[in-house]
């Protein structure tokens, strides 16, 4: 039987891995908008080498998130484990775009602001599309895992621990 912690690690990798999906096709068949590794690799100083954008998308959306969301997810007020996802990926964005994006660096000589309205508005609505698409992915992938450790390890006349 897996941790919380577990299943939020595993749907935060799956999750992370849709994105990045959605975040190539916008810079192979785009760019729609500036990219989260694009913008990440700007707050992190190095605006030249993407590739440290890239490193710490996934390193954020598997190892921080995703577990933070196995912790949380039992005490997110809404119904499903894909709205549940929504609500926590939205709301780390706009914790992000409060408080880390108006404090570091600079996109194309503007500040990258407050919910990285510097990069434009069309990218705020890349972010939130794709923070969204993140909680859907996550949520359905840890909402699978605790189904199947209900389904696995359910005591014979017993009442599940969840």
């Amino acid at each position: 039987m897996m941790s919380r912690v577990q299943k939020g690690l595993i749907a935060g990798l799956a999750a992370t891995l849709a994105v990045s999906a959605l975040e190539a096709a916008n810079l192979y068949f785009g760019p729609w908008a500036v990219s989260f590794p694009r913008l990440l690799s700007v707050m992190l100083q190095t605006p030249d080498v993407m590739a440290v954008g890239w490193i710490a998308h996934v390193l954020v959306g598997t190892v921080v998130l995703g577990p933070l969301f196995g912790v949380l997810c039992p005490r997110l007020p809404t119904d499903t484990p894909e709205s549940k996802g929504i609500l926590f990926a939205v709301g780390a964005f706009v914790v992000m775009g409060l408080t880390v994006a108006p404090a570091v660096g600079l996109l194309g000589g503007r500040p990258v602001g407050i919910f990285f309205m510097g990069a434009g508005f069309g990218t705020l609505a890349w972010m939130i599309a794709t923070h969204a698409v993140y909680g859907i992915v996550l949520g359905s992938v840890y909402g699978r895992l605790v189904e199947r450790d209900r389904r696995v390890h359910a005591p014979v006349g017993g009442a599940t621990a969840h």
